[in-house]
Parts: C-alpha cells; structure tokens; sequence
C-alpha cells in the first residue's frame, strides 16, 4: 500500500513538472522574450589579456606594477579608493622604505583623523601603516561628484568582476562611439547626456568618463612610452596584485605540492610492488 502510495505521488509531481514546462515552453513560443542591444551582440566579452602573472608559474613584473600604480595614482586616486591596501604594501613593488614615507606623505587625499585638542572631525597626512584614503569623505560626497554613480573601490576589482585584468583592460581601453546599426535596431538606447557608451559594460553605458584619455597622459618614471592601451594594460596588472599580494607564494607552495604528490605515488607504487611481489610469486607458483 505505501508502495503505491510513493509511486502515486512520484507519478503526480513527474506530472506538475511536465506541465509547467510545457505551459512555459508555450509562453517562450507565442510570446517570445523581446530582444535587447545586451543580447543582440552588441556587448562583448573582454579581449585576452597577456600578463607575466597568468597561468600557474606567474610571477609579477615588479617595473609594470610600478607603472601600474603610478596611473592609480596620477589617473584613478582621484575618484577611486582603494581601502583594503596599505601604503607599507608598496615595498613589495619594490619601493624602498623612504620611497614609501614620501608616497604617503604626499598623497593627495589625507587620512581621516580626530583633532586631539577640540575633538572635532579632522585629517592628517598618511603613514606607511594607513591603507590608501578615499578620495570622498562618504558615500553621498562620491555621488554628488560622479552624476549620482558611485565609484566602486579598487582593491579587488580584479576579482569583483568577470573576466578581471581582461576586463579592467577592455573597459579602460573600450570606449567608442554608438554603432550606427545600434541606434538603428534599438533608437532607444540612445546614450543619454553624462552616461558614455562602452560595450564592455553590462548595459553599455556607464557614468565614468574615458579615464586613459590619450597618449602621454602619465610619463612613466622608467621611460616606457605611455599610451593608452600601455597604461590600461599596466594598470590592470597592478590591480591584479592589490587583489591577490600572495599570488607569487600560493604558486610556489601549489608547485611543491604537487612534486611532493608525484614523489609520493612514486614512492606508493614502488612500495606495493616490494610489498606484494612476494606474495603474488607464491600464488603462481600455487
């Protein structure tokens, strides 16, 4: 009796299932989902990125992100922060420790602080021990400045977003006119006055203006010829190392992991055979 009381009700919810995927079926056929731009093919997936730090044995180009952090600095400071990194962390770029005193020191956004006199709200310079301020005092500063969008924080972007230093890339280096054939197809998606069109993008408009605007915006400190697809390329990569700081170490630890694994299933096979030669002789010889 239970038996066919399990098997009625496994019949009955096969049946609920088979009917609202048909009737859902029905409703994609007469009234089919109506196309967007986004669908339509007009944003892309961010193109390739080659950096020294790809790929399992990456290891960081420390004159790129040398280069990388002096476009956060001279372009992005301005209206991203960048919370979770702590001017001390430069010395792994290879900045010295002076280097790192006077980077703080002059930075132009000051660190937050109480006047110990009055008590009131103030700012100080930074140390080598506070993490990058932001730019903004809060949230509806930022707005107020950027056409109500907020900045995001820059200190994981590379993990916030899919496709990463490809898509930091990408956005940096993407933007462009709207297609001819886009305003055709879809007249309402016109860009409206303080967005900008980027196919990068989720929706193909974004708040923030073209920040690598031309060649030659930043005269890097080694000479590198600075244009814009050299900056967005740097940039990303020094992103990628305010995201992940231990990547070096985690790829040298995972490498020995796995020349420890090979020795010991070396070591298991050899050990089985010693192990059960013996025993395999005699059950021939039987």
């Amino acid at each position: 009796m239970i038996r066919k009381l399990a098997f009625l009700v496994g019949l009955a919810f096969v049946g609920a299932v088979l009917l609202a995927f048909v009737a859902n079926l029905s409703g994609f056929i007469s009234d089919p989902p109506t196309p967007t731009a986004e669908s339509a093919g007009f944003h892309k997936e961010p193109k390739e990125l080659a950096l020294a730090s790809n790929g399992p044995f990456g290891k960081y180009d420390r004159q790129q992100l040398q280069r990388g952090f002096q476009v956060y600095k001279e372009v992005c400071s301005a209206c991203h922060s960048m919370k979770l990194v702590a001017f001390r962390d430069l010395r792994q770029l290879g900045y010295t420790e002076a280097e790192v005193k006077a980077i703080a020191n002059k930075w132009t956004a000051e660190v937050p602080s109480i006047n110990p006199e009055t008590g009131e709200a103030a700012t100080r310079k930074a140390t080598p021990a506070d993490h990058f301020p932001s730019p903004f005092a809060n949230e509806t500063a930022a707005r107020a400045a950027n056409n109500n969008a907020l900045p995001p924080d820059l200190s994981l972007i590379t993990k916030a977003r899919e496709g990463g230093a490809a898509y930091v890339h990408s956005l940096l280096t993407g933007y462009a006119q709207q297609p001819a054939d886009l305003l055709k197809r879809f007249p309402d998606v016109k860009t409206p006055t303080g967005l900008y069109y980027n196919p990068y993008f989720a929706n193909l408009n974004l708040a923030m203006p073209p920040p690598l605007a031309s060649d030659g915006q930043v005269s890097y400190a080694d000479g590198t010829t600075s244009s814009v697809d050299q900056m967005s390329t740097d940039v990303a990569a020094f992103l990628v190392w305010t995201a992940e700081p231990k990547l070096e170490a985690r790829h040298q630890v995972g490498i020995v992991v796995l020349i420890f694994l090979l020795l010991a299933t070396v070591l298991a096979y050899l050990s089985y055979q010693n192990i059960w030669a013996e025993a395999k002789g005699k059950k021939r010889a039987d």
